[in-house]
């Protein structure tokens, strides 16, 4: 049986088989999975440009202001439609959350720990989020962990789907470079309240951290980071597939992490931060 056809047959919402082990059952390497591409229909998935585009400008915007904006471009596109294709994406039609990561009623939701916390150095505090990239035939999604105070970012991965397990690998790579972290932060997704992904944090003794619900600006500087990341690179290119993804956000990602001077840190790069006299001589 051809890889192809293996791919066919992972459920994502099996009801007792976890993609991990379906992926063990058919003999596949689970990173097969993310370098198929989501895919629409070339003309949502030029709506879908269109709407990244404008909630990167202006991330108020809901159904109906969107719904406006591709009128007066010149396309009759019905709220439903607009609605459906923002759900696919990840964009919450409510100001100004993006909602990539759905709620789960039965996860454990933990409250918000950095609300006047004065984050002074790195290690301290680990945030993550999850963002919409698109390709020329379709798209998929990206996942990075950054230290808060320096905005380094630690680890990042790729998924064509919206299950925890991509976050959960990032998680672990994270983890296993780098010191942990005394606060995690993340939204209330169901990728971050998974008990697979908080028994993690949790077995390292990790504070975990969740925003309030609606609440974009409790991961500040994440939702910048996407802002960077979309205008600096992701806009910049015609994605043809995964690998190509890949391949360009690992330069673009050592560029910002030892490269990029960042306004926000007083022109001071984020791997200056992090690291301080322990910047390592090759990365």
């Amino acid at each position: 049986m051809s890889m192809q056809s293996k791919l066919t047959m992972i459920e994502h919402s099996h009801p007792s088989l976890s993609i991990r082990k379906q992926c063990s059952l058919l003999g596949l390497h689970r990173s097969n999975l993310y370098y198929q591409p989501s895919v629409e229909s070339d003309e949502n998935l030029h709506l879908m440009k269109l709407l990244d585009e404008e909630y990167t400008r202006y991330p108020f915007k809901g159904v109906l202001k969107m719904q406006m904006y591709l009128k007066d471009l010149g396309y009759q596109v019905n709220p439903k439609r607009v609605r459906r294709l923002l759900r696919t994406m990840g964009i919450m039609a409510v100001y100004p959350k993006k909602n990539l990561s759905k709620s789960h009623p039965e996860h454990k939701k933990y409250p918000y720990l950095l609300k006047d916390l004065a984050i002074t150095k790195p290690n301290q505090v680990w945030c993550t989020d999850i963002t919409y990239i698109r390709l020329l035939h379709g798209f998929t999604y990206l996942v990075a962990i950054m230290d808060w105070y320096s905005r380094y970012v630690l680890s990042w991965r790729l998924s064509n789907s919206l299950d925890s397990l991509f976050c959960i690998e990032a998680l672990e790579d994270a983890l296993m470079f780098y010191t942990n972290p005394d606060i995690f932060n993340s939204d209330q997704g169901v990728q971050f309240t998974s008990k697979d992904f908080t028994d993690l944090l949790l077995a390292q003794k990790i504070k975990i951290s969740m925003d309030g619900r609606g609440r974009a600006f409790d991961n500040i500087f994440i939702e910048r980071l996407w802002r960077t990341v979309k205008y600096e690179e992701i806009y910049l290119h015609e994605y043809t597939s995964i690998p190509e993804v890949k391949n360009s956000l690992k330069i673009y990602f050592k560029f910002y992490n030892f490269e990029r001077h960042h306004q926000g840190l007083d022109y001071h790069k984020p791997a200056e931060i992090y690291f301080g006299d322990n910047m390592p001589d090759n990365h």
